[in-house]
Protein backbone atom coordinates (compact mmCIF):
# COMPACT_ATOMS: atom_id res chain seq x y z
CA UNK A 1 0.00 0.00 0.00
CA UNK A 2 1.62 3.31 -0.47
CA UNK A 3 2.07 5.47 2.56
CA UNK A 4 3.81 8.39 0.70
CA UNK A 5 3.62 11.91 2.47
CA UNK A 6 1.99 13.20 -0.45
CA UNK A 7 -1.07 11.27 -0.59
CA UNK A 8 -3.23 12.31 2.81
CA UNK A 9 -5.17 9.10 4.22
CA UNK A 10 -8.88 8.56 4.04
CA UNK A 11 -9.41 9.91 7.92
CA UNK A 12 -7.78 13.25 7.03
CA UNK A 13 -9.04 13.77 3.28
CA UNK A 14 -12.20 13.43 5.18
CA UNK A 15 -11.41 15.92 7.57
CA UNK A 16 -10.32 18.42 5.70
CA UNK A 17 -13.66 18.13 3.43
CA UNK A 18 -15.74 18.28 6.34
CA UNK A 19 -13.97 21.35 7.64
CA UNK A 20 -14.47 23.27 4.06
CA UNK A 21 -18.07 22.13 3.99
CA UNK A 22 -18.65 23.14 7.39
CA UNK A 23 -16.83 26.87 6.81
CA UNK A 24 -18.64 26.94 3.94
CA UNK A 25 -22.21 27.08 6.18
CA UNK A 26 -20.40 29.29 8.29
CA UNK A 27 -20.55 31.57 5.88
CA UNK A 28 -23.70 30.89 4.77
CA UNK A 29 -25.38 31.55 7.92
CA UNK A 30 -23.23 34.46 8.92
CA UNK A 31 -24.74 36.21 5.84
CA UNK A 32 -27.94 35.14 6.36
CA UNK A 33 -27.62 37.30 10.08
CA UNK A 34 -26.20 39.84 8.46
CA UNK A 35 -28.75 40.27 5.90
CA UNK A 36 -31.12 39.65 9.03
CA UNK A 37 -29.71 42.40 10.88
CA UNK A 38 -29.43 45.19 8.07
CA UNK A 39 -33.26 44.14 6.93
CA UNK A 40 -33.96 44.77 10.64
CA UNK A 41 -32.59 47.76 11.68
CA UNK A 42 -33.93 48.94 8.01
CA UNK A 43 -37.61 48.24 9.04
CA UNK A 44 -37.18 49.07 12.66
CA UNK A 45 -35.13 52.15 12.74
CA UNK A 46 -35.06 53.26 9.03
CA UNK A 47 -37.93 55.38 7.05
CA UNK A 48 -41.08 52.73 7.49
CA UNK A 49 -44.26 52.63 9.21
CA UNK A 50 -43.22 50.40 11.99
CA UNK A 51 -40.22 52.90 12.89
CA UNK A 52 -43.34 55.69 13.08
CA UNK A 53 -45.12 54.49 15.65
CA UNK A 54 -42.11 53.16 18.07
CA UNK A 55 -41.54 56.10 20.29
CA UNK A 56 -38.26 56.29 20.74
CA UNK A 57 -34.80 54.85 20.05
CA UNK A 58 -34.46 53.00 23.15
CA UNK A 59 -37.52 51.29 21.98
CA UNK A 60 -36.53 50.46 18.60
CA UNK A 61 -32.77 49.00 20.27
CA UNK A 62 -35.18 46.74 22.36
CA UNK A 63 -36.99 45.61 19.30
CA UNK A 64 -34.00 44.98 17.38
CA UNK A 65 -32.29 42.75 19.87
CA UNK A 66 -35.32 40.99 20.45
CA UNK A 67 -35.34 40.27 16.61
CA UNK A 68 -32.35 39.32 15.67
CA UNK A 69 -32.10 37.09 19.15
CA UNK A 70 -35.05 34.51 17.81
CA UNK A 71 -32.59 35.04 14.33
CA UNK A 72 -29.78 33.97 15.99
CA UNK A 73 -31.31 31.03 18.06
CA UNK A 74 -32.94 30.38 15.03
CA UNK A 75 -29.87 30.30 12.78
CA UNK A 76 -27.89 28.12 15.51
CA UNK A 77 -30.37 25.16 15.56
CA UNK A 78 -30.81 25.42 11.51
CA UNK A 79 -29.76 22.36 9.88
CA UNK A 80 -26.79 23.83 8.92
CA UNK A 81 -25.78 25.56 12.12
CA UNK A 82 -26.39 22.25 13.91
CA UNK A 83 -23.80 20.53 11.63
CA UNK A 84 -20.62 23.64 11.80
CA UNK A 85 -21.54 24.41 15.08
CA UNK A 86 -23.82 27.81 14.45
CA UNK A 87 -20.80 30.18 15.93
CA UNK A 88 -21.38 32.67 13.31
CA UNK A 89 -18.59 34.85 15.59
CA UNK A 90 -15.28 34.64 15.14
CA UNK A 91 -14.63 34.83 19.08
CA UNK A 92 -16.81 32.15 19.73
CA UNK A 93 -14.60 30.05 17.02
CA UNK A 94 -11.18 31.14 18.96
CA UNK A 95 -13.30 30.44 22.37
CA UNK A 96 -14.21 26.91 21.53
CA UNK A 97 -10.59 26.13 20.17
CA UNK A 98 -9.45 27.63 23.69
CA UNK A 99 -12.34 25.15 25.78
CA UNK A 100 -10.49 22.23 23.97
CA UNK A 101 -13.35 21.28 21.53
CA UNK A 102 -12.59 22.61 18.13
CA UNK A 103 -9.37 22.14 16.15
CA UNK A 104 -7.19 24.55 15.65
CA UNK A 105 -6.70 23.89 12.06
CA UNK A 106 -11.08 25.44 11.83
CA UNK A 107 -10.38 29.11 13.40
CA UNK A 108 -8.94 30.85 10.49
CA UNK A 109 -10.89 29.10 7.74
CA UNK A 110 -14.21 29.33 9.84
CA UNK A 111 -12.79 33.43 10.74
CA UNK A 112 -12.59 34.05 6.82
CA UNK A 113 -15.80 32.40 6.17
CA UNK A 114 -17.72 34.52 8.83
CA UNK A 115 -16.33 37.78 7.55
CA UNK A 116 -16.76 37.41 3.92
CA UNK A 117 -20.66 35.99 4.72
CA UNK A 118 -20.83 38.99 6.45
CA UNK A 119 -19.96 41.08 3.87
CA UNK A 120 -21.99 38.84 0.94
CA UNK A 121 -25.24 39.49 3.66
CA UNK A 122 -24.64 43.09 3.55
CA UNK A 123 -24.40 43.05 -0.34
CA UNK A 124 -27.34 40.95 -0.30
CA UNK A 125 -29.40 43.54 1.77
CA UNK A 126 -28.66 46.22 -0.85
CA UNK A 127 -29.58 44.01 -3.88
CA UNK A 128 -32.78 43.65 -1.70
CA UNK A 129 -33.80 47.04 -0.20
CA UNK A 130 -31.54 49.46 -2.44
CA UNK A 131 -30.50 52.73 -1.72
CA UNK A 132 -32.24 53.44 1.81
CA UNK A 133 -29.79 50.68 3.21
CA UNK A 134 -27.25 52.79 2.41
CA UNK A 135 -28.59 56.35 4.07
CA UNK A 136 -29.22 57.36 7.60
CA UNK A 137 -29.79 56.24 9.95
CA UNK A 138 -29.45 52.43 8.90
CA UNK A 139 -26.22 53.31 6.98
CA UNK A 140 -25.86 49.57 6.30
CA UNK A 141 -26.22 49.03 9.87
CA UNK A 142 -22.66 49.86 10.57
CA UNK A 143 -21.98 50.83 14.00
CA UNK A 144 -19.90 53.48 15.80
CA UNK A 145 -19.60 54.58 19.29
CA UNK A 146 -21.88 57.41 21.38
CA UNK A 147 -20.75 60.91 22.04
CA UNK A 148 -18.14 60.86 24.19
CA UNK A 149 -16.82 57.27 24.14
CA UNK A 150 -12.99 56.72 23.99
CA UNK A 151 -11.43 54.11 22.14
CA UNK A 152 -10.20 52.37 25.23
CA UNK A 153 -13.52 52.39 26.85
CA UNK A 154 -15.19 51.32 23.32
CA UNK A 155 -12.87 47.92 23.46
CA UNK A 156 -13.60 47.72 27.14
CA UNK A 157 -16.94 47.68 26.97
CA UNK A 158 -17.23 45.21 23.83
CA UNK A 159 -14.34 42.74 25.23
CA UNK A 160 -16.49 42.66 28.59
CA UNK A 161 -19.82 41.79 26.79
CA UNK A 162 -18.68 38.84 25.07
CA UNK A 163 -16.56 37.62 27.94
CA UNK A 164 -19.81 37.46 29.60
CA UNK A 165 -21.58 35.69 26.38
CA UNK A 166 -18.55 33.38 26.41
CA UNK A 167 -18.02 32.52 29.69
CA UNK A 168 -21.96 31.79 29.78
CA UNK A 169 -21.78 29.83 27.44
CA UNK A 170 -18.69 27.34 28.50
CA UNK A 171 -20.36 26.80 31.75
CA UNK A 172 -23.94 25.51 29.96
CA UNK A 173 -22.01 23.48 27.43
CA UNK A 174 -20.32 21.79 29.86
CA UNK A 175 -23.21 20.36 32.07
CA UNK A 176 -25.01 17.99 29.85
CA UNK A 177 -28.42 19.16 30.93
CA UNK A 178 -28.06 22.58 30.00
CA UNK A 179 -26.85 22.06 26.25
CA UNK A 180 -29.95 22.28 24.86
CA UNK A 181 -30.60 25.96 26.57
CA UNK A 182 -27.39 27.87 24.99
CA UNK A 183 -28.92 28.65 21.67
CA UNK A 184 -31.79 30.57 23.27
CA UNK A 185 -29.18 31.82 26.22
CA UNK A 186 -26.95 33.58 23.36
CA UNK A 187 -29.90 35.02 21.68
CA UNK A 188 -31.10 36.67 24.46
CA UNK A 189 -27.30 37.49 25.52
CA UNK A 190 -26.61 39.63 22.25
CA UNK A 191 -30.78 41.07 22.05
CA UNK A 192 -29.56 42.33 25.81
CA UNK A 193 -26.53 44.04 24.48
CA UNK A 194 -28.16 45.27 21.39
CA UNK A 195 -30.14 47.26 23.33
CA UNK A 196 -28.18 47.95 26.43
CA UNK A 197 -24.94 48.84 24.51
CA UNK A 198 -26.88 50.18 21.23
CA UNK A 199 -26.53 53.95 22.19
CA UNK A 200 -23.08 53.32 23.60
CA UNK A 201 -20.86 51.07 22.00
CA UNK A 202 -23.15 49.93 19.13
CA UNK A 203 -23.56 46.57 20.69
CA UNK A 204 -21.56 44.37 18.41
CA UNK A 205 -20.29 41.95 20.17
CA UNK A 206 -19.39 39.91 16.78
CA UNK A 207 -16.12 40.94 15.13
CA UNK A 208 -18.06 39.68 11.83
CA UNK A 209 -21.13 41.36 13.05
CA UNK A 210 -19.14 44.93 12.06
CA UNK A 211 -17.11 43.87 9.49
CA UNK A 212 -19.51 43.18 6.10
CA UNK A 213 -21.13 46.68 7.47
CA UNK A 214 -18.04 48.43 8.30
CA UNK A 215 -16.61 47.62 4.94
CA UNK A 216 -19.36 48.58 2.69
CA UNK A 217 -20.37 51.38 4.19
CA UNK A 218 -16.94 52.80 4.14
CA UNK A 219 -16.83 53.96 8.12
CA UNK A 220 -13.97 51.84 9.43
CA UNK A 221 -12.68 53.89 11.86
CA UNK A 222 -13.26 52.19 14.77
CA UNK A 223 -13.20 48.29 13.06
CA UNK A 224 -10.28 47.25 14.60
CA UNK A 225 -11.70 47.74 17.94
CA UNK A 226 -14.61 45.86 16.86
CA UNK A 227 -12.72 43.46 15.47
CA UNK A 228 -9.95 43.14 18.24
CA UNK A 229 -11.88 43.47 21.67
CA UNK A 230 -14.22 40.53 21.15
CA UNK A 231 -11.29 37.75 20.46
CA UNK A 232 -9.56 39.24 23.83
CA UNK A 233 -12.95 39.33 25.81
CA UNK A 234 -13.52 35.63 24.66
CA UNK A 235 -9.87 34.39 25.21
CA UNK A 236 -9.66 35.86 28.84
CA UNK A 237 -13.39 34.69 29.18
CA UNK A 238 -12.20 31.10 28.46
CA UNK A 239 -9.43 31.27 30.83
CA UNK A 240 -11.73 32.11 33.58
CA UNK A 241 -14.03 29.25 33.09
CA UNK A 242 -10.60 27.16 33.21
CA UNK A 243 -10.33 28.25 36.26
CA UNK A 244 -13.38 28.32 38.15
CA UNK A 245 -14.82 25.11 36.50
CA UNK A 246 -11.54 23.02 36.06
CA UNK A 247 -13.33 19.24 36.79
CA UNK A 248 -15.72 19.89 33.97
CA UNK A 249 -14.53 19.93 30.52
CA UNK A 250 -16.61 21.90 27.35
CA UNK A 251 -18.85 18.57 25.48
CA UNK A 252 -18.75 20.31 22.20
CA UNK A 253 -18.35 23.19 19.67
CA UNK A 254 -21.79 23.55 18.72
CA UNK A 255 -23.90 25.94 20.05
CA UNK A 256 -26.91 23.55 19.79
CA UNK A 257 -25.36 20.92 22.17
CA UNK A 258 -24.85 17.54 22.09
CA UNK A 259 -27.62 15.92 20.46
CA UNK A 260 -26.94 13.97 17.82
CA UNK A 261 -23.62 14.79 17.63
CA UNK A 262 -20.36 13.16 19.27
CA UNK A 263 -18.16 15.40 21.68
CA UNK A 264 -14.89 15.79 21.19
CA UNK A 265 -12.80 18.33 19.04
CA UNK A 266 -13.77 17.18 15.43
CA UNK A 267 -15.75 19.39 13.51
Amino acid sequence: MDQSPGRPNKAERVSLDRLARDSAFELILTAVLLFGVVSIVRWVIGPSPISRTIPGIHAELWIVGAAVALLLAGLILSPLGRASGGHTNPAISLAMWLFGVFPGAGVIPYTLAQLLGSVLGVVAARGVWRHVVAEPPVVYGALKPGPGWSTWELFATEAFGMAVIVFLVGLCLAVQRLTPFVPWIVGALVGIGIAVLGTATGGSLNPARQFGPAVVSGQTQCLWVYLVAPLVGAAVAAWLRSLLQYRRKVLTHRLCGTVGHPAGNQI
